[in-house]
């Protein structure tokens, strides 16, 4: 019988480990941090209704845990330069919805209760360090010198995985000019914002750079775009921030700030997703980075470590080859649609710039312009990323 070793305890190696325990498959989670680690942030903010139904086929129940804490709003709002061109507001849905927003860390919460309840491993405190890899087995060392076996390892280790670099296995793609900041913001009690995305083109109180506002369980979170000869410190500190965050949602929220981070805007898909012996699979973060409008990342990397688990449980090379082929498919699927994205969030080009004026102007008279503006920023989709990924 197979038996796992999954590493890092992020959401997607959680979702790996409960996959793998929902076939019956003895598994042990190593994770570099300290039981009880804090993890700020909101980080991935979007569930989609896709990724809800894996995590519910892994562990039933789970997508009613999540939605039942997650706030799923109704009403999506575009503006241009202040003046809006797009407003939908959609009917509740019925059974699991499109999509939950909430925290990463409540979503890491509620998968940790899950693998801890499904007979999970877990080993806190054990930074992976080294990698071996047989046709039989793959053995994993931590810094302390401790060694685990299994027949199969899930690396989720993230951006920088030490599993990733062990094996050789390079990341290709590109990374953008420029930074994002986001910042996570608590709701004033009995005053709260309406609850709507609201996505701003070029807003007026920011000299043009675009924003949106995104709630989530207790608060909100704010993405501003800054332009490539922006500096940090005048727009990514907590002190710039304070500044200018209430020109965008106004008075009081800049003593709410929970967390500011600044991030770029990375495209880059692992050159494989295994190892020549098909004993390591890669997932997550470990195998591709995406700018994060369209909420690509973790909804892909769970829809990854669901295809790892079946395709460990099969425990063919063949099958951890295939599931290799057609998850970085998805990854380089993903990869083109975030760069699609990016094009119209940055365009360099005057034609595009012109495009968005142009249908801005015509959004009040034919609203299939304001639509285009309320979809582009997010890049081409098939369905969702997750369910992207279930397509290849």
């Amino acid at each position: 019988m197979s038996r796992a070793l999954v590493v890092g305890a992020g959401p997607v190696g959680l979702s790996a480990a409960l996959a793998l325990r929902a076939r019956d498959l003895p598994v042990t989670l190593l994770e570099a941090d300290p039981e009880g680690r804090e993890r700020p942030g909101s980080r991935a903010l979007f569930v989609h209704r896709e990724t809800l139904e894996l995590l519910d086929g892994m562990r039933p129940g789970l997508a009613a845990e999540i939605t039942g804490y997650g706030q799923t709003w109704h009403t999506k709002r575009t503006l241009y330069r202040g003046r809006e061109v797009y407003a939908r507001t959609f009917p509740p849905p019925t059974g699991i919805p499109p999509f939950t927003s909430l925290r990463q860390v409540d979503t890491e919460r509620f998968l940790l209760a899950a693998c801890e309840d499904a007979g999970v491993e877990f080993v806190w405190g054990a930074k992976v360090a080294g990698v071996r890899v047989t046709p039989d087995e793959v053995a994993l060392t931590d810094e302390d010198g401790r060694v685990w076996t299994g027949t199969h390892a899930v690396a989720a280790d993230g951006a920088r995985s030490t599993v990733r670099r062990e094996l050789g296995i390079a990341m290709e793609g590109t990374h953008g000019d420029g930074f994002h900041v986001v910042v996570d913001v608590a709701d004033i009690p009995g005053a709260e914002l309406p609850l709507e995305r609201v996505f701003h083109y070029e807003h007026p109180e920011l000299d043009g750079r675009s924003v949106m506002r995104v709630p989530f369980t207790g608060g909100f979170q704010v993405d501003l775009q800054c332009r490539d000869d922006d500096r940090q410190e005048e727009y990514g500190t907590e002190d710039a921030v304070r500044r200018w965050l209430p020109s965008v949602v106004g008075d009081g929220y800049d003593e709410r700030v929970l967390w500011v981070s600044t991030y770029r805007f990375l495209r880059k898909v692992a050159a494989s997703f295994t190892d020549p012996a098909r004993r390591v699979l890669l997932v997550g973060e470990a195998a591709h980075l995406f700018p994060p409008f369209g909420a690509r990342g973790m909804n892909s990397g769970i829809a990854d470590a669901a295809a790892a688990a079946r395709a460990v449980a099969d425990g063919t090379p063949e099958a951890v080859a295939s599931f290799a082929e057609l998850r970085r498919q998805a990854g380089l699927f993903n990869s083109e649609a975030a760069g699609t994205a990016l094009e119209h969030l940055r365009p360099h080009r005057r034609v595009v710039r012109a495009k968005q004026r142009a249908a801005a102007a015509l959004a009040p008279v034919v609203p299939r312009c304001g639509a285009w503006l309320e979809h582009a920023p997010y890049g081409p989709r098939h369905g969702s990323p997750a369910a992207a990924g279930r397509k290849y």
